[in-house]
């Protein structure tokens, strides 16, 4: 790409847009968080928007672009493990149209129910994230519905208006830590920093057991992988986006790997320290923050909490001290 994912006016606009139907997330200091780091740390809070998940910014931005060609739309598809699931219903139901959302097998039960709530037609097809994008991909072409992919240049420029708040709010971070999907968080995070004109260092997180992100940023090239089991679900990729690997590869400072155990105990650690619930791709920054404590001492660091959404009976097991497996 030879120009930014979006300028500063486009986040400026994105901002007044998203503003118009949800107020600005918080961001805290928790000083039992910085008791366990030995750093301060702040978390920004993307579990508070309405649909719990930082997702529903892109969304917004996302509709009103496609909107705004003024060319028919006979209905939106798309792929998601639960959270662009549910921010695109919301998004088109502003604008009366019809959304259908492809999850594979075995997902999240409520974020299901949730994605129908909003008013999505749901259909479940194939074993993780991929090959639900691939079958969105050709009942696009076969019904001539409008593919929402999972990375887009408007998706990233919604998302990041949590960037420009927390980085307009907390503009001395020396580190933040953001998990990584699909890569529209870190994308727009990189990019708010660099429109900031901010020496903040951006960290991305990718599960242990979905290191596509990791191998790609290593070698500079996109390297798939085979599986993508985690229960952190929001970081299941098995094919990174080429776009997104540029911007990462030219504006994050390292990629760090979580486990599934260490993504669990941040998820017990934030909710007894905080009292707020984070799924498992929303605790992997703060995990990934714990396993670099010691070169942390002194510094004010951030950790993005992407969301909240995880299953009842899937958390509980989680805060009576188990790691669901996947396999």
């Amino acid at each position: 790409m030879s120009r930014p994912l979006f300028t500063l006016a486009e986040l400026e606009r994105a901002r007044e847009l998203v503003g118009r139907l949800m107020p600005s997330t918080p961001q805290y200091a928790w000083p039992l968080l910085h008791k366990r780091v030995g750093a301060e740390v702040w978390l920004k809070h993307e579990n508070h928007t309405p649909i719990g998940a930082f997702k529903l910014r892109g969304g917004l931005v996302y509709l009103d672009a496609l909107c705004s060609r003024e060319l028919p739309v006979n209905g939106l598809i798309t792929a998601t493990r639960g959270n662009h699931g549910q921010s695109i219903p919301y998004a088109a139901s502003h604008y009366g149209l019809s959304v259908t959302v492809l999850v594979p097998d075995g997902n999240s039960v409520e974020k299901n129910n949730a994605m129908m709530a909003w008013g999505a037609k749901l259909i479940v097809h194939g074993d993780d994230f991929d090959e639900a994008s691939i079958e969105a991909g050709r009942l696009a072409e076969r019904d001539g519905l409008e593919f929402v992919p999972a990375f887009h240049p408007a998706l990233v420029c919604g998302v990041a208006t949590y960037a420009y708040e927390f980085l307009s709010a907390c503009d001395d971070l020396d580190t933040v830590y953001v998990p990584i999907g699909m890569g529209s968080g870190i994308c727009g995070l990189i990019t708010t920093r660099d429109l900031l004109g901010l020496k903040t260092e951006i960290v991305g997180v990718v599960s242990t057991h979905a290191a596509a992100y990791a191998l790609s940023f290593e070698h500079g090239r996109v390297v798939e992988t085979e599986t993508a089991n985690t229960f952190a679900d929001g970081m299941a990729c098995r094919v990174p986006s080429p776009d997104a690997l540029e911007v990462i590869c030219r504006g994050a400072a390292r990629i760090v790997s979580v486990s599934d155990d260490e993504v669990a105990e941040a998820m017990r650690a934030i909710y007894a320290d905080t009292h707020n619930i984070a799924e498992g791709a929303g605790a992997a920054a703060f995990a990934a923050l714990l396993k670099e404590r010691e070169r942390l001492p002194g510094c004010k660091v951030g950790a993005v909490l992407t969301g909240g959404n995880i299953d009842t009976r899937l958390f509980a097991r989680v805060l009576q001290g188990e790691t669901p497996r996947v396999s």
